[in-house]
């Protein structure tokens, strides 16, 4: 198999390489789907990992959206109605048939979507694109071979307007900060409405004792993250499934037993009927019946970990029933009880069953819990990976899945949240009014990514784009609208908790940016680093050094600056970038980019080392280690390439024919020397020692900017670095072999 080393040649004319195009080599697999029992296999586990949230649900939902009591015997069936066209409608259309479809080479969610359209058009911000990265076996798209004018106009303005660019930028964000925020009180919501069961049982349990075990359950939950969920996850599938099948039966139990015409909710005259008898109220209570597809976004975020036929088949087997005959049997239940609203789910078990009941619904709220905290993790994974986020500790706790992740300051920031919003808000009421807006807020943000994936990407007929639009996007946008409505009872908390996290994700990615553009414009000429590199004054020290930049096109400036102050450079030197794809993984082969500085006595290289945003860094192989051979193999076929040798995957065949010929033995024996030698310098090197120069950059506003930029650069962005992981702890660099260079940025 041939690897994706890069080659400069050289020729008459001097360029610098390290801004040139570089050769690779691609090898395209291709790949079955697996097989069914595979995707049913999956199928299952999916249940104990996507579901936890949504099928929680019915804990709370006739709770919240009946807040006021039952005013009219019909207004049961008209949400009954609403409830059950807005889970087809969404979840079941929507996300199971349409969305699942824009998944990023299997992976889903927010950055799913805006990585597709960042490799369709360049509406990335950093200019660092390279020729190569379109190569990466799995960078590809699979367009239509059909053409659109409207594709390529659309692409063309996105590509052409920088404020296009930053929008997409910012609604990534925002939906990132939202689903964080979902990650926050999905746990308050659905531990303390399962707990608050308990009062049916002993009148001695008080809302306050209620609310003190939930607080007790939620930090035992975040106390026990950092031992990793593949322990207990795929353990929790059983349990869910369980649940789906004991609520949907308990709501064929209540079918029968109350009222079997209920029935008629499934014509929409009672929803028309509804909102004709309630008018404002009924416009109001949509904050209620949104919290029945709560965890819907969780279907196509977490798909990354199974497959699209598995979430579908789990989904239309077992989910949406389950669902549809709890919410069913529920209204049966209210049309004879309707003063019960408040506690309806308990309220409507029979009475063997309360107890196993509660307690499958308190671990089915901790698996749902955990899904959400779990998605968190990975959310703040992928920010990194965009320069969206301060550096934070990734702990892989998994070899097995390897997006499993934990996070150890976002899981005490998120323990500290969801304890101080169970004991502020103490009741699901107020929660739900908070809940419903992050929810509908990522919906509508996927609703337009995936508007524009349909018009660039798939080249939908504009038709079947305007129906979509028309009737989810009108649906989505008329929930959101009644969810903002409480914006002064709760509504205003995942709105906060999105505006700090947009504050904190926009100064880092700005700042990160302005860095970029500033080593971009003050990097070192290549007759510079010649200059350097033959200098008599400057020693060269046996050994290898790594010297790491953000920079992908040329050497930093930090480097200039480092050899005025100390006077010696390693035998081997190696500037690597470690650079984001916007794709979910790079495979090992297509990861790393090697070019050589001219003349080879120099013994300098460049180094591009390529992750998408689901990669793990540095667990199972040493950063270090793998670079080290890949730049061997480098060097081995960048030699026979310099010799015109036969190309390594022809050699077999023409053996028998350079065996023929003693001179093409002798030539092909020193060769091999040769090649032994390349090997040798490297080799020699890094028994000398490997040394990691990591840039440690102070950045401050340059002398008359403004006060934006003040406060932006001095204050906001310096804080966050102060109480930030040092990049040295980021990448795990052995501390003894760790070399920090200071330099002053003005940005």
């Amino acid at each position: 198999m041939q690897n994706k080393d890069s080659v400069i040649s050289t020729g008459g004319e001097q360029h610098d390489p390290f801004d040139l195009e570089s050769h690779s080599f691609s090898t395209r697999h291709s790949s079955k789907g697996p097989a069914l029992r595979v995707v049913l296999q999956l199928a299952f586990q999916s249940m104990g990992i996507v579901y936890g949230d949504i099928g929680t649900s019915p804990l709370y939902v006739f709770s919240s959206t009946f807040t006021d009591g039952v005013r009219h015997h019909d207004d049961i069936l008209g949400v009954l109605s609403l409830i059950f066209y807005t889970i087809t409608l969404i979840p079941l259309f929507k996300y199971v048939f349409v969305v699942l479809r824009a998944n990023d080479n299997g992976d889903g969610g927010t950055f799913a979507l805006y990585s597709l359209i960042c490799r369709y058009a360049k509406v990335g911000l950093l200019p660092n694109q390279q020729a190569e990265d379109a190569q990466v076996s799995n960078y590809q798209l699979e367009l239509p071979s059909s053409e659109m004018k409207r594709a390529s106009c659309l692409k063309s303005k996105l590509e052409n307007s920088h404020s296009a660019k930053l929008f997409l930028l910012f609604a990534t964000m925002l939906g990132t900060s939202m689903v964080i925020g979902d990650g926050v009180l999905t746990p308050c919501i659905s531990v303390l409405s399962a707990v608050g069961g308990i009062k049916q049982a002993t009148p001695a349990m008080t809302d306050d004792r209620v609310v003190w075990i939930s607080i007790v359950i939620l930090v035992g939950l975040f106390m026990v993250q950092r031992f990793g969920t593949d322990k207990v996850g795929y353990s929790f599938a059983p349990i869910i499934c369980l649940w789906f099948t004991l609520i949907g039966g308990i709501g064929v139990f209540n079918f029968i037993k109350y009222d079997p015409t209920v029935l008629k909710a499934i014509n929409p005259k009672y929803i028309i009927d509804y909102f004709t008898r309630n008018k404002k109220e009924a416009w109001i209570s949509l904050g209620g019946v949104v919290l029945s597809i709560t965890g819907t976004e969780a279907m196509f975020a977490d798909v990354g970990h199974f497959t699209v036929r598995s979430i579908q088949i789990s989904m239309c087997s077992l989910t949406y029933p389950g669902l549809i005959l709890a919410y069913t049997g529920q209204a049966s239940f209210l049309r004879k009880n309707s003063d019960l609203v408040s506690e309806t789910f308990y309220k409507s078990i029979p009475d063997p069953l309360y107890w196993p009941m509660f307690v499958i619904a308190v671990l089915a709220s901790i698996i749902a819990s955990q899904a959400m905290i779990s998605g968190t993790f990975s959310i703040i994974q992928q920010s990194l990976s965009l320069g969206c986020f301060p550096r934070v500790k990734i702990v892989h706790t998994s070899a097995k899945y390897e997006g499993q992740v934990y996070i150890p300051e976002i899981n005490f920031i998120l323990m500290l949240a969801c304890v101080a919003v169970t004991a502020a808000f103490k009741t699901t009421t107020k929660i739900g009014n908070a809940y419903g807006i992050a929810v509908v807020f990522v919906m509508v943000l996927t609703s337009a990514f995936l508007v524009l994936i349909m018009i660039m990407i798939w080249k939908t007929h504009i038709l079947l784009v305007i129906s979509y639009v028309l009737i989810i996007g009108s649906v989505e946008l008329l929930y959101l609208s009644s969810v903002l409505y409480k914006f002064d009872q709760g509504g205003y908390l995942p709105l906060a908790f999105a505006a700090i996290l947009m504050t904190v994700m926009y100064v880092w990615n700005e700042v990160y940016r302005r860095k970029y553009h500033y080593e971009l414009n003050h990097k070192m000429s290549m007759q510079k680093l010649k200059e350097i590199a033959t200098n008599s004054d400057i020693c060269r020290i046996p050994g290898l050094a790594m010297f790491y930049s953000e920079l992908v096109q040329g050497i930093p400036p930090i480097f200039q600056h480092y050899v005025a102050n100390v006077p010696a450079l390693h035998s081997v030197l190696v500037f690597v970038t470690i650079k984001s794809l916007p794709i979910s993984k790079v495979a090992m082969d297509d990861r790393f980019l090697f070019c050589r500085v001219e003349p080879k006595e120099l013994n300098v290289f460049r180094c591009v080392a390529r992750y998408g945003y689901n990669d793990v860094r540095n667990e199972q192989e040493p950063f270090e280690r793998v670079l080290v051979e890949k730049l061997k193999e480098f060097m081995a076929r960048e030699f026979w390439m310099s010799q015109k040798m036969i190309p390594s995957d022809e050699t077999e065949d023409c053996v028998d024919e350079v065996e023929e010929t003693e001179p093409m033995v002798d030539e092909q024996r020193r060769m091999q020397e040769g090649i032994e030698a390349e090997i040798e310098t490297i080799e020699r090197a890094t028994r000398e020692g490997i040394v990691h120069l990591i840039g440690e950059n102070e950045v401050i506003a340059r002398k008359g900017a403004g006060m934006w930029d003040r406060v932006l650069i001095d204050y906001a962005y310096n804080f966050l670095k102060r109480n930030v992981r040092q990049s040295g702890k980021v990448f795990d660099i052995p501390h003894k072999r760790m070399v920090k260079v200071g330099m002053k940025y003005e940005l």
